[in-house]
């Protein structure tokens, strides 16, 4: 019985692992991709920036390809540009020290306005969407092991009771992760100004009254949107020139 249970753990460990070292496929491991490096490299920034995008709009994901969009969207001036693709490689992989570095820089150079965060904001942002989930399936797993062994055996474990009680645990806290993720700050609701210009008003009219400027990289969190012309209301002010 020992035995069958030692080699249940050691199932478990090695699923576990493999979970969390697996990676989805690259965007960088695409010819268009080194292709857009070469013109990188040469001067070419346009070119550049039009091979990511074109790896951006087929679906590619990563924290590389989003840091070298960043970094040809800054060559050609473009600090929103700039700093959004910082922003998306970061939100792929937060300890992208490269990216984490360059946003700070052009956010200063742009003198770009950011969103305050508070310490709990920071401390999700510690982790990606992906981690979460997979912590939250582990856990998940384990506490639907742990309901099924006290269903099953005649004596209650102590080890099993905190076993089942830190799966729970640890599933409420990456669900909760998870959550503001989607909807906290840096969630959904965030936009970047990638336009020059821009101006927070207080209705969408032209001549309605300006309340701040909005420089380049600036954050802000979308509230609503409204008609064909992307029109968006962000803290109770009418702004465009924002991506996502």
């Amino acid at each position: 019985m020992k035995q069958i249970a030692h080699k249940w753990w050691v199932t478990v460990f090695v699923i576990a692992l493999g979970c969390v070292t697996a990676r989805p496929a690259r965007a960088d491991q695409n010819p268009v991709f080194e292709k857009a490096n070469q013109d990188y490299s040469a001067g070419h920034f346009q070119a550049a920036v039009d091979g990511y995008q074109n790896l951006v709009g087929a679906g590619q994901r990563s924290a590389n390809l989003f840091y070298n969009l960043g970094n040809a969207w800054f060559r050609l001036g473009n600090l929103g540009e700039a700093i959004l693709s910082y922003e998306r490689a970061l939100a792929l992989d937060p300890h992208h020290p490269e990216a984490a570095a360059n946003l700070a820089l052009v956010r200063d150079d742009a003198r770009a306005l950011e969103l305050k965060r508070d310490w709990l904001d920071r401390y999700i942002e510690a982790g990606t969407a992906t981690q979460y989930s997979i912590a939250a399936s582990i856990a998940f797993w384990l506490a639907a092991f742990c309901v099924t062994r006290f269903f099953f055996l005649r004596r209650r474990s102590a080890a099993l009771a905190f076993l089942l009680g830190f799966s729970f645990v640890v599933f409420a806290s990456a669900a909760f992760a998870l959550y503001s993720l989607e909807t906290g700050s840096r969630g959904r609701a965030l936009a970047i100004v990638t336009g020059k210009k821009i101006e927070a008003r207080l209705a969408t009219a032209d001549n309605a009254n300006s309340v701040l400027a909005l420089p380049p990289g600036s954050e802000i969190k979308v509230l609503s949107q409204r008609g064909d012309s992307g029109d968006r209301r962000a803290a109770g002010t009418d702004v465009g020139g924002v991506r996502w």
